[in-house]
């Protein structure tokens, strides 16, 4: 989820929990644990394209760090506030001011890899990675909470924004199993057979949703509004196969078919061969020149080997794609 979502998270979380014996400074730490996790982002600068990607939501976002870090953060907190808090109490804010980060990126599309070391990663695939309906009921009722020192009135507003955002999270999931069977249906109307199928919301909503379907032939991608006047129709992607008979001997081909849990062609554009993972959709759907929204390009150098870069993300393409998911969410 989105950074300023997680702080709002983290410091509604850690004001449940303290909020009669720390105050207003639960904005403080619940915004320093709600940040925590995501910091692995600043590591991955300093690393390849590829690499960086690849350690996103991993050791970071798991349970077994969390576990660790949680006593030496309780004690820390306990320390600095001298009393005021139990050991207890500290590193109950701790531990579930880092979980809670997770469990909410858990419902996005890239999921986490929550019990690292082991390799799976586990997404819901319920919101999008900023939600404005999520994150809405936690900013208003943290703005009421700050204003205010009385206990009671405290604990009703942070528990009132936690049980609405909660329960856009519970409906959010239920949309999707109604989106699923829509496009189910779709393709047994249609006599599409496949072997795998995904669904997702698409930016800022749980109105319009993407799927991405795996047959023989290759991936269809489709879309589907709660607000439709028109049925679902698909579009057939195939991979290069020389371009990625190019490609498919290198390690970092290799790294991104894991990234992509195998949701991915290789494409060919005037002689430039690109990755793409299909999960999270198209910036445009020029059939002429497709561009996905995760993309990389595999230049090659003097020596026969590659180096690969991420593909930037025009602001052209990108408005272009707002346009056409307003209308689409519209149902035309």
């Amino acid at each position: 989820m989105d950074s300023f979502t997680q702080v709002l998270l983290g410091i509604a979380t850690v004001e449940a929990i303290a909020g009669r014996q720390l105050k207003n400074k639960t904005f403080i730490y619940g915004a320093i644990l709600g940040t925590l996790p995501d910091l692995d982002v600043v590591v991955g600068l300093f690393m390849d394209p590829v690499s960086g990607v690849a350690i996103h939501r991993g050791i970071s976002h798991s349970l077994f760090l969390f576990l660790l870090l949680a006593p030496i953060l309780g004690w820390a907190i306990a320390k600095l506030e001298r009393g005021k808090i139990s050991l207890q109490r500290a590193i109950a804010i701790a531990f579930f001011g880092l979980f809670t980060h997770v469990l909410l990126d858990a419902f996005t599309s890239w999921g986490t890899q929550i019990l690292w070391p082991l390799p799976n990663r586990y997404a819901l695939k319920t919101i999008f990675v900023i939600d404005p309906l999520y994150t809405i009921p936690l900013l208003i009722s943290l703005i009421f909470v700050f204003r205010t020192k009385v206990e009671l009135l405290r604990k009703k507003y942070v528990f009132r924004g936690l049980f609405l955002s909660s329960c856009y999270l519970l409906i959010s999931c239920g949309i999707k199993l109604f989106a699923l069977q829509k496009f189910e249906n779709a393709l047994k109307s249609q006599h599409i057979s496949y072997s795998e199928i995904i669904v997702k919301p698409t930016a800022f909503n749980t109105i319009l949703w993407n799927a991405n379907v795996k047959t023989n032939d290759g991936y269809l991608l489709g879309d589907y509004s709660l607000l439709d006047s028109q049925s679902i129709s698909f579009t057939l992607y195939k991979t290069d196969k020389y371009a990625g008979s190019q490609i498919n001997k290198t390690s970092k081909y290799n790294q991104l078919v894991t990234i992509s849990e195998g949701w991915h062609i290789v494409s060919r554009q005037e002689n430039r061969v690109y990755f793409n993972d299909l999960r999270f959709g198209l910036l445009n759907d020029n059939p002429a020149a497709p561009q996905f929204a995760f993309s990389y390009e595999f230049v090659r150098n003097s020596n026969g080997t590659y180096t690969v870069i991420e593909v930037p993300k025009a602001k052209r393409d990108g408005r272009l794609l707002l346009q056409k998911l307003w209308k689409r969410l519209q149902g035309n």
